[in-house]
């Protein structure tokens, strides 16, 4: 399953910087504006020690873990939805991937331009919001008319879209994103196809930087407070310094500048979390994997994360939780103790299952 996070922000926030840290791929991150035209992908592993463990207990040869995509896209500035700076392409990439990774730079730092001379993370995420808003509204607005028309030759399926799209031209109106819109599933699915942008789940990404004050956050912490959205903290250099280290050597350095937190491991497992994904395993001596599927998908749509055959010619899966598998030591131990369960095609698969599919 391919499932991508855009990390966006205005120009110098930090977010090649981060995205070298979650990739070790090195991508242009100097001190200026528009650095970065293309987007770069980086896959990157979900942290999860069950993957060490089950392939510890199964002697693998290999382990892989889950992954998901980070897209490092170019910077946004004021007017970006009329085409302003690199304004186009950063939409137009923007539209493709499936989530929203925010940076926000909430340090001061006189070395580091801000295109707005100072930062002000507030005002920064409410630049970076109503550039998103406004190009929403100029694609409903465009689809608007084109439903009128529908409308005009009696078309049903347009009376339905036609309310969505009003109740989400009323919501973009008053400054809100897309997914605030009060929509039924019905309306949800008529406006599924216009791809909006404030539509797509949003990850703030609250960018310190070590030794640096931060700016007052007082003003956009109570907007995060009253609206809930999600924030994580990452000191994107110290992250990005930290990635070109040794495993033994992190920790001696973490203390060294006295970062604590791993806020990259908490990135990555929160746009996980927020895209609506778990992880099932397969584990043998081979290789132990961890696959990744949406939340709720049965036990023959999580196979074809595997291989399509797993699903279309899925006869059963023997499934144990991961823990249980542990707790048994081995499967032959499990299956005498009703552990390992043969389960069918309406099988919903739970995070952590360990699955093996017979076809």
């Amino acid at each position: 399953m391919s499932l991508s996070i855009g990390i966006v922000g205005l120009p110098n926030v930090g977010k090649s910087t981060l995205f070298n840290a979650l990739t070790q791929k090195r991508v242009p991150a100097e001190n200026y504006p528009f650095c970065t035209i293309d987007p770069s992908v980086g896959v990157v592993a979900v942290p999860d020690p069950r993957v060490d463990t089950l392939a510890d207990f199964s002697h693998s040869a290999k382990r892989i873990p889950a992954a998901i995509e980070f897209v490092d896209i170019a910077g946004l500035v004021k007017g970006a939805s009329e085409g302003e700076g690199l304004g186009n392409k950063f939409l137009s990439h923007i539209r493709e991937v499936d989530a929203i990774a925010e940076v926000v730079r909430v340090f001061n730092d006189p070395d580091v331009i801000h295109v707005s001379n100072k930062p002000d993370p507030r005002a920064d995420v409410e630049t970076i919001n109503l550039e998103l808003i406004l190009a929403d509204m100029q694609t409903v607005e465009k689809r608007l008319d084109s439903v009128a028309r529908e409308l005009k030759r009696g078309e049903k399926s347009a009376m339905v879209e036609h309310a969505a799209l009003e109740k989400m031209r009323a919501a973009l109106e008053a400054g809100k994103l897309a997914r605030e819109a009060a929509l039924n599933d019905t309306e949800m699915l008529h406006i599924k196809s216009l791809q909006l942008l404030t539509m797509k789940p949003i990850l703030y990404v609250f960018n310190h930087k070590a030794g640096a004050a931060d700016a007052d956050m007082s003003a956009l912490l109570q907007f995060f407070s009253a609206t809930g959205a999600n924030v994580v903290h990452v000191d994107a250099r110290i992250e990005s310094e930290l990635s070109e280290l040794a495993p033994e050597e992190k920790g001696s350095f973490r203390a060294e500048l006295g970062v604590k937190d791993d806020g990259i491991n908490d990135l990555i497992i929160e746009s996980y979390r927020m895209l609506g994904l778990i992880t099932f395993f397969t584990t043998g001596s081979d290789e132990t994997r961890g696959w990744t599927i949406k939340t709720g998908s049965t036990a023959p749509e999580a196979g074809a994360a595997i291989h399509m055959d797993f699903k279309e010619k899925f006869i059963r899966a023997e499934v144990i939780f991961w823990e249980n598998l542990l707790t048994a030591g081995s499967y032959a131990h499990a299956r005498e103790r009703g552990l390992l369960r043969t389960e069918g095609k309406d099988y919903i698969v739970k995070d952590g299952d360990v699955i093996e599919f017979k076809i």
